[in-house]
């Protein structure tokens, strides 16, 4: 199976601080989902950022090692096009919704991309119907129940057809049916060949994946060099 995502030796440490983690390293495949465990503070957000490429383009530190998204080294590729090949999910979908409807939300990246308008009604609606929230894309975000925001937000982090999606503990606020909603469309986003790497500290939430990951003391136990 193809490798989509692979850290290598990967450390890193805020500037004037001692290292958060180090030495990281793991394989994620296609149609394969990796969860992370690990205490708060431990870091398991920090690696989500050196994944996704918010660090080092939004935030700086020092980063020993490489991260790699389809082969390309993430530090050298620029947001847009990582944002093409690489989705993240937050713990607070209000960070992802901030239009009027749904639909505003979801099209936003392929929007700003300047795709054209046929597409980006094929990218609206595909996102929307693997989401499995089609039936709120004329809504106001504000309207929706937790679990459908989160749902919603998915959606944005679908639009440009992504073949990794992080989590970062976005089941931590959803009840018991919003947690199973959203790990459904896990599992279906992994049969399609997408790979996923998802953060939580509740094991029960990590059900789904494949293999679990610890962050414990810096280091990442059960991990693939």
């Amino acid at each position: 199976m193809r490798v989509l995502l692979e850290a290598r030796g990967l450390s890193f440490a805020y500037s004037g601080e001692s290292y958060v983690f180090r030495d990281v390293g793991f394989i994620l495949r296609e149609g394969e989902i990796i969860g992370i465990m690990g205490e708060s503070g431990s870091g398991k957000t920090t690696l989500l950022n050196c994944l996704s490429g918010i660090i080092p383009h939004v935030y700086g530190g020092k980063i020993e090692g490489k991260a790699l998204l389809l082969g390309k080294e993430i530090s050298k590729m620029r947001l847009p096009e990582i944002a093409t090949k690489l989705g993240v999910l937050f713990q607070n979908p209000d960070t992802q919704l901030f239009s009027g409807t749904v639909e505003d939300d979801v099209v936003f990246g392929p929007e700003n991309l300047c795709l054209p308008w046929q597409e980006l009604d094929s990218s609206l609606k595909k996102a929307l119907a693997a989401a499995g929230i089609s039936e709120k894309r004329l809504s106001s975000p504000k309207s929706l129940s937790g679990g459908e925001a989160q749902l919603a937000a998915l959606a944005a982090s679908l639009s440009l057809d992504p073949a990794v999606l992080l989590f970062d503990e976005a089941m931590s606020h959803l009840d018991k049916f919003g947690v199973d909603v959203l790990q459904n469309c896990a599992v279906n986003l992994k049969k399609e060949g997408k790979g996923l790497v998802i953060v939580e500290h509740d094991a029960e939430r990590l059900k789904i994946a494949d293999r679990i990951l610890r962050l414990e003391e810096g280091q990442l136990r059960g991990g693939e060099i």
